[in-house]
């Protein structure tokens, strides 16, 4: 490809690099993403069988976050999608993505990166040399003004050593090479971990299994994709006024919630820490697999046999295979160590993109966060922010600010979090969307949309914090960011709307009784608390 616009590696299409290459072009540089695939999605881009250093999802798959909650800024899912999309709707929503931005022909598919290396005149302009070799072909290097990495981090399966495993005869596999329930049709299978691949998977083998037990070393606070009145509770919970409260009193409000669903002390789930001291684990069909005796908990693993299992409280199981849902390793395997490390899972990326040491901020990592929340407008933010600063329209501080970033994120993290290697890229959404927004241009101010648009300005408040907020106003704002937003609690509940009532129809009040109608600016907000479009005296 030639021309004078400077071009962009992007390696990898999936949520990260989609939103990475209309980042690009409309910002006027050329991308070319390099896509190891036959088709774009990655993680979601499901496979009957896994790959090392390729993200993998079950058949069963549904993901946690609402599709209003981890929809591209400016690219609202479709009404006729599920709330929660399984695998494949959230494929179809990146490839309607890609055909209405014309992304398609910017993508290299089957064509894998082997590194990434400064060029010999990277000193000068900062250039990149990106090594990489298409389906049967030979290797082949390539010059470009940037490189966004956009590859993922949950594609190494990380493992724990236990004693006796190495003796153990029967079933063994990580999560990452977990298709389907069938082999586990009659069998004991033990799965470890209590995460949401973990949890996940044991509710899906115990529709088949003779027996699930459930091994985890802390507990865990289990919630429900399910909020009040049926509403996605990622949408309620994750707005600004809950945010603006001190973190002890939301902490306090979300342990309440999930106690209210089930008692976790009563189910041995419940943890030492708090609510936000952990990733959250999301699943609403534990308790009731629970409950009926087909998963069983249990604490951490103590040692293994050929046929058992023993737990540390010295209870002894037979199991027939095991599953361990024990997280990943992350990596970066096409750049050099020199470049930007990750140790122990802890990376050295201002803000969580850019290697400080760089002369020239042309490289990025995308997507390498553990937001509560989703990752997918997370990512866009970060490109966004990417090609102003590639264009010079923003600047990056100096070394020192970067690095104390770094070190006061990791500070914060530790004083936040239990120590673990899941937890070292945490953050919460709604911070840092505005931290990024902040830097891009694009953080809503409150209190101009209060005087400017008020109905708005509530809904941006007090209603879900969606990634539209961050089209409102400012680089690359869209004009259809409002309704957007307005509309988002219609389209959330849209897929449920099967069974059509007749007007006024309401089975618990008498026929006589009169039907008080809300004004429509309020409708959004009665819908939001659950109350629908009518309510009655």
């Amino acid at each position: 490809m030639s021309g004078t616009r400077p071009r962009i590696a992007v390696i990898g299409a999936g949520g990260s690099g989609l939103a990475a290459i209309k980042q690009c072009i409309e910002d006027g540089l050329e991308p070319v993403c390099f896509e190891r695939e036959s088709d774009l999605g990655g993680l979601w881009n499901f496979s009957d069988s896994s790959q090392l250093g390729k993200g993998s999802v079950y058949k069963n798959c549904v993901i946690n976050t609402s599709k209003e909650m981890m929809a591209f800024s400016d690219f609202p899912p479709p009404e006729s999608f599920p709330m929660f999309m399984p695998h494949r709707y959230v494929l179809k929503y990146f490839k309607m993505y890609a055909e209405k931005f014309g992304l398609f022909k910017n993508i290299w598919f089957d064509t894998s990166v082997l590194h990434v290396a400064p060029s010999d005149k990277y000193a000068v302009d900062g250039s990149w040399d990106v090594t990489y070799r298409r389906k049967h072909g030979e290797a082949e290097t390539a010059r470009f003004a940037g490189v966004l990495v956009c590859t993922g981090h949950h594609t190494f399966p990380h493992t724990p050593s236990f004693t006796g495993l190495d003796q153990f005869r029967g079933t063994s596999l990580h999560s990452h090479g977990y298709k389907d329930n069938k082999q586990f049709a009659g069998k004991r299978v033990l799965v470890v971990g209590i995460g949401n691949s973990a949890v996940d998977i044991a509710v899906d083998v115990s529709h088949v299994a003779d027996e699930v037990f459930l091994s985890t070393r802390r507990g865990a606070w289990v919630i429900s994709r399910m909020g009040f009145w049926g509403l996605p509770a990622d949408a309620m919970a994750n707005n600004r006024f809950l945010f603006s409260l001190p973190q002890s009193v939301l902490q306090w409000s979300v342990e309440k919630m999930a106690n209210f669903r089930f008692n976790h002390e009563q189910y041995g789930l419940k943890p030492a820490h708090g609510a936000l001291q952990a990733h959250p684990t999301i699943n609403d069909e534990l308790p009731y697999r629970i409950m009926t005796g087909a998963v069983r908990v249990k604490p951490n693993v103590y040692h293994f046999t050929e046929r058992t299992v023993r737990f540390q409280d010295g209870t002894e199981e037979e199991i027939d295979a095991i599953i361990f849902a024990t997280g990943y390793d992350y990596k970066i395997g096409i750049i050099d160590e020199s470049i930007t490390r990750i140790e122990k899972n802890k990376t050295s990326l201002y803000k969580y993109m850019y290697p400080p040491n760089l002369a020239h901020p042309t490289l990025a990592v995308i997507g390498l966060v553990q937001p509560i929340g989703a990752v997918m407008p997370i990512s866009e933010m970060q490109c966004r922010w990417f090609t102003q600063v590639i264009n010079g329209s923003r600047k990056l501080p100096d070394r020192q600010t970067m690095t104390r970033d770094i070190e006061g994120k990791r500070e914060a993290m530790a004083a936040t979090y239990i120590s673990s290697q899941r937890h070292t890229l945490q953050c919460f959404w709604i911070q840092y969307m505005d931290e990024l927004a902040a830097e891009v241009g694009v953080r809503p101010n409150m209190a101009t949309l209060f005087r400017e648009d008020p109905a708005l300005a509530l809904r941006c408040m007090f209603g879900p914090c969606l990634p539209a907020q961050y089209r409102i106003k400012g680089p690359g704002s869209w004009p259809g960011a409002r309704d957007a937003i307005i509309t988002s609690m219609d389209r959330a509940m849209a897929p449920m709307k099967t069974r059509i009532l007749p007007k006024n129809f309401c089975s618990d009040v008498s026929a006589d009784k009169p039907v008080i109608s809300i004004p429509k600016y309020l409708r959004s907000y009665f819908l939001l608390a659950g109350r629908g479009e009518n309510i009655h005296d």
